[in-house]
């Protein structure tokens, strides 16, 4: 039997104001976490290079061709820490 292989996400940035982490028309891997999904936000890795949570409505989900899903995998940093604390909401002030 043939394992099927988890498909990445991606999400485009739609809306980055009070968010300077985050950059408009910007495409994100968006990082596994349930329990934020159930909240309503999307962990991502943003310009820090840190992985933090967002507003779902800053994004939309796109649908890439594999090349480009492959293009991008190579260029993917390292996954996100299993925290579930940090958020882009303590650095916003």
């Amino acid at each position: 039997m043939e394992t099927a292989r988890r498909k990445r996400r991606f999400l485009l940035c739609v809306r980055n104001t009070g968010w300077e982490d985050l950059e408009l028309r910007k495409l994100y891997e968006r990082l596994p976490d349930k329990m934020a999904t159930r909240e309503g936000y999307v962990r991502v890795i943003d310009e820090s290079g840190e992985d933090y949570l967002y507003p779902e409505a800053c994004f939309v989900a796109v649908e890439l061709p594999r090349q480009a899903e492959r293009a991008l995998a190579e260029r993917t940093p390292p996954r996100a820490s299993n925290s579930l604390q940090r958020t882009a909401l303590t650095r916003r002030r």
